[in-house]
């Protein structure tokens, strides 16, 4: 927009204080900042504060806005009914996002087909949702649209669905706003709109909340626990051509006496895909509904409590212990012998995150179909951006603890040895790591033969961990 209604053109607007209580739904600071009556203010008051706005101050075309229900007059006022905000879809250039106004402390409460904005979450699975492109891309449950924003600049063809049909008619006006055409629109749940399709690419933010009740169909769809999200898990293999990808946010129950990676492996292992789940967070129950609660602004209002203790009387008898948060990648790679990684990454990783699926799956299957005599026969490389931390006290000859951290990628650390930690310092895919491991235990006085009797146990999750990488080897993976 002409008048710099852009996320850029917002944040020097606001300034950095005013736009940092923004982020936190905090909208005085954003007052105090567009106090005055210039074309900018006057937008950011309108459509992303939700505040009345003069109609002089207002250079809009009102009347055609008014009649198409996207504001409303009061007096000599007018109000947004809608929520516009500028979003940044990287290459595909300025996009704007439409969905329901932000519902604050002391609003109104949620209308149940209520359209929630774009936000953290949507920028997770935008970064997640990265991939080579794609002849056909799916959306499913595309809410205000704002992965569309994404998927169209790399897709020959993009389907969204939703069940929610006013999320529909508001996803088409954030397309429009943003330049972005000729995506189909269908509405119904999970995967019936498209059934019998495939796709190259299938990207989901969905109604993972776990709760008791279905009461707002962005967050939540009435399934018991976490069925859900596993149901979309099973269902996705039989939508992806060959070759295709499919990331997914997710929620799952962390459950008394229960592995919550073996719970998710499972959903995983179901769809005969390669698949790579990664816990970003977990919160006990309490936590969990309250962050809901806050969600839906019910956080002071008299069924607060009401609602707080029945949701955690459910959960109780589900002997819930937490909820888990992250992501879930799904790769047809037409592997006879399936790989599944399962795991907890709360460091930050490098953006775009969807760029490390294969290659994280690429190293599972290295470390996975190297026998040991294989392992000790291939040429091993240290991967780019690992750097080496020796921890102990001052002055020790003998570090207590040796780690091994990525800069790059997950960024994951590992604990390693002396003579793991010698190899790496030394391997660079030119010669086997069996000669290597040998003159290492040459220089530290070990025995060469118990050397290499362990080698391949330490070595392995190096490798899948992307560590080391394999140059080349004696025997090619079966």
């Amino acid at each position: 927009m002409e008048t710099g209604y852009s996320i850029d053109g917002v944040r020097e607007r606001l300034g950095d204080m005013a736009a940092s209580a923004l982020a936190r739904e905090e909208i005085v600071p954003a007052l105090r900042a567009t106090r005055d009556a210039d074309p900018l203010a006057a937008l950011i008051r309108l459509w992303w504060l939700g505040v009345p706005v003069s109609m002089a101050a207002a250079d809009l075309p009102l009347q055609d806005l008014i009649e198409t229900g996207l504001l409303v007059r009061l007096g000599d006022t007018v109000q947004a009914t809608v929520h516009l905000q500028p979003w940044d879809a990287g290459a595909a250039g300025p996009a704007y996002v439409v969905s329901d106004r932000k519902v604050r402390p002391g609003d109104p409460s949620l209308r149940p087909d209520h359209v929630v904005g774009a936000g953290g979450a949507s920028a997770n699975l935008a970064q997640l949702g990265w991939a080579a492109p794609a002849g056909r891309a799916l959306d499913l449950g595309t809410g205000c649209g704002v992965q569309v924003l994404h998927l169209a600049p790399r897709a020959g063809q993009v389907v969204a669905t939703d069940v929610n049909r006013r999320a529909l008619r508001l996803a088409r006006l954030s397309w429009e706003l943003s330049g972005v055409h000729g995506v189909e629109a269908r509405e119904g749940s999970m995967y019936d709109p498209v059934d019998g399709e495939r796709f190259d690419l299938v990207v989901s933010n969905p109604p993972f909340v776990i709760a008791p009740e279905a009461r707002y169909t962005y967050r939540e769809t009435g399934r018991h626990g976490d069925d859900f999200c596993r149901e979309l898990v099973r269902r996705t293999p039989r939508h992806l051509a060959q070759g295709g990808h499919a990331r997914f946010l997710a929620n799952w129950l962390h459950v008394k006496g229960e592995d919550w990676q073996d719970r998710v492996g499972g959903w995983l292992t179901e769809t005969g895909c390669d698949g790579w789940a990664v816990q970003r967070d977990v919160q006990d129950p309490a936590e969990y509904v309250e962050l809901w609660l806050r969600d839906s602004a019910e956080h002071g209002t008299s069924a607060y409590r009401e609602r707080y203790d029945e949701w955690l009387a459910w959960f109780e008898s589900m002997d819930v212990t937490g909820v888990g948060f992250g992501w879930i990648a799904l790769h047809d790679s037409g592997s006879l012998s399936p790989l599944v990684r399962v795991e907890e990454l709360t460091q930050p990783v490098e953006p775009p995150a969807g760029a490390l699926v294969e290659e994280v799956l690429r190293a599972a299957r290295a470390a996975h179909e190297l026998s040991d005599g294989d392992l000790l026969d291939a040429r091993l490389r240290v991967a780019d951006g690992v750097v080496e931390e020796r921890v102990g006290p001052p002055g020790a000859d003998d570090p207590s603890r040796i780690v091994l951290r990525q800069t790059r990628g997950a960024r994951r650390t590992a604990t390693v040895g002396t003579v793991e930690a010698a190899l790496a310092g030394v391997c660079d895919g030119d010669l086997p790591t069996r000669p290597l491991l040998a003159a290492i235990a040459e220089l530290t006085g070990e025995d060469p033969d118990a050397v290499l009797g362990r080698a391949p146990a330490a070595l392995r999750p190096l490798v899948a961990e992307g560590f080391l990488s394999v140059a080349s080897s004696a025997a090619s993976p079966r």
